[in-house]
């Protein structure tokens, strides 16, 4: 087994251990992490094919993200997701980011506490099953797309709340899927937004920010009106129980716990009292 940067030549493979996995990410998913990061993604070789796979995004240089983490079910247990950490630590070392961050899995979070990572907070997954109908496959009349000024003022309360400037990522996201880049204003003033995503098997909400509950339940109502999907995702945080309730009566059900987690100083946690959900386990 040996490691190295990963290319777009490798996307099919990372495709092929997602679906493994059973992951919702996609092509253009992994196009972002390459296109972010093209020297600090990296993949595992054994008997002439790909096993693992491993990607880090910084962000201003002020914190980076790990994600991605994945190793073929036939070649586990054999260190290769350890040895994928310690690569993706040496190279954000080399960066010289600061801090790391990752969403971790209960399975995995031992690893990284081993590896120095420590608890932030705590984030659930929601998933909505829907039955297909005739009126679901057809998106509801909705507000006007956002204008350049108003997603401007979205990324600068992006960047308050996420506590780096991530509008590359957001804009890529609002040009694949722009009818989930959505605003809440009252008099001139920004009061919630959100953006999404079509995965490989469901639409996936997030970010979703919002400075009180009646602009969080209009976003989350919209989304549901937008999407077309039988399969719906949410990773909220486990500190907004305003949005937990909105999600339960929206007929989301809990799917597993998320620990968001992190090594070196925490000196830019942005705002996450502001946040009903974060865009991603594998983005932030």
């Amino acid at each position: 087994m040996h490691l190295r940067t990963m290319t777009k030549q490798d996307i099919p493979a990372g495709l092929r251990l997602k679906e493994l996995a059973g992951w919702n990410q996609t092509a253009a998913d992994w196009n972002r992490f390459l296109d972010a990061s093209p020297q600090g993604c990296f993949v595992a070789e054994a008997d002439g094919k790909v096993c693992g796979t491993a990607t880090t995004i910084s962000f201003e240089n002020k914190f980076a993200w790990i994600g991605m983490v994945l190793v073929d079910p036939e070649y586990r247990s054999q260190g290769i997701g350890t040895k994928l950490l310690e690569r993706t630590i040496e190279y954000l070392d080399q960066q010289k980011v600061p801090t790391m961050k990752l969403d971790a899995t209960p399975q995995g979070k031992p690893l990284y506490e081993k590896l120095g990572f420590v608890t932030e907070y705590g984030i659930e997954r929601w998933v909505l099953k829907r039955s297909p109908s005739a009126d679901a496959k057809t998106p509801k009349p909705n507000r006007a797309a956002l204008s350049a000024g108003q997603l401007q003022s979205i990324l600068s309360k992006d960047r308050e709340v996420f506590g780096a400037d991530r509008s590359s990522l957001l804009r890529s996201l609002r040009e694949e899927s722009p009818d989930f880049g959505m605003g809440v204003w009252d008099d001139g003033k920004l009061h919630g937004y959100t953006f999404g995503r079509r995965g490989s098997f469901a639409d996936h909400l997030g970010p979703w920010m919002a400075g009180n509950s009646s602009a969080a339940r209009e976003l989350l109502d919209e989304f549901l009106a937008r999407s077309t999907r039988e399969s719906l995702i949410v990773d909220c945080l486990t500190g907004n129980p305003s949005a937990l309730e909105l999600l339960r009566t929206a007929g989301f059900t809990y799917a597993r716990t998320l620990t968001r987690m992190y090594r070196g100083p925490n000196d830019h946690p942005g705002n996450p009292a502001a946040l009903c959900a974060i865009l991603g386990p594998e983005f932030g």
